[in-house]
């Protein structure tokens, strides 16, 4: 009887208080860590990078630099969502991140998530990356004479041809998602932010409309628009046109 009651009561401490904790196998030996992630956070462990909504922070785990995104509690609706049909954040930006390199397509290296529930209810999710060696964002592009400017411009381009193919629709393709390095070994182009990519058949329109949280001005858009229309086989003016139209109340002078 008491071992009965032992299982049962450990049974629904599980079923109010689960924590679900996925680390990728190359990064095994940061269980630990990658588990203890809530109690880190409550503790004020760790370099706050950014907090708005959302908070960012670094950690640094022996030699390894790891950045831990947390993601703000979702309202009554999405915490019962997540918490029964759909896939948290925390768990898409890992499952995603993990897509887009298998695929030949940069972001930093997924390390593990934390999903925590309450009964049927999500509460709290997290997810951890290695630190991007990637310095520079889209908006270093902006200025007329950064190095290499349109080498860049077109692997921005490339890549977002490249993910349209294969049905990748990120909806926040923008400034502050695409990060990137240039070095003597070439350009190294991450792209980050992953939760809200979406499996589609990405058409011309569609294509170029991804560029509108993108800022620039002519001479930019030109670029895009010449290797994304050269990746796809589409027609050049064409996608111009498209990019400009869909970027215009956004436009920007550079």
């Amino acid at each position: 009887m008491g071992l009965n009651f032992a299982k049962l009561s450990h049974s629904v401490r599980q079923f109010f208080h689960n924590k679900k904790v996925v680390v990728a196998p190359e990064f095994e030996f940061l269980h630990d860590k990658i588990s203890s992630l809530p109690e880190q956070f409550d503790a004020d462990e760790g370099r706050v990078i950014y907090k708005k909504r959302n908070t960012l922070r670094e950690f640094h785990w022996g030699d390894v630099s790891v950045v831990v995104k947390a993601f703000a509690r979702p309202n009554f609706i999405q915490r019962l969502i997540y918490g029964t049909f759909r896939s948290s954040k925390a768990q898409r930006s890992f499952e995603y991140a993990s897509l887009l390199r298998r695929n030949g397509i940069g972001s930093p290296a997924p390390i593990g998530y934390v999903a925590e529930r309450c009964g049927l209810f999500f509460t709290r999710g997290y997810y951890a990356c290695l630190t991007s060696e990637c310095r520079n964002s889209y908006m270093d592009l902006l200025l007329p004479d950064f190095p290499h400017r349109e080498e860049i411009l077109r692997m921005v381009a490339r890549t977002a041809a490249t993910m349209h193919e294969l049905g990748f629709y990120h909806t926040d393709f923008s400034r502050g998602n695409i990060l990137f390095k240039y070095n003597e070994n070439g350009i190294t182009l991450e792209i980050i932010d992953l939760n809200r990519i979406r499996f589609r058949k990405v058409d011309c329109d569609a294509g170029c409309r991804n560029f509108d949280r993108l800022p620039g001005n002519p001479e930019i858009f030109k670029i895009l628009a010449d290797e994304y229309a050269s990746a796809r086989g589409f027609d050049a003016d064409e996608c111009y046109r498209l990019i400009v139209k869909y970027n215009s109340p956004k436009y920007t002078a550079v």
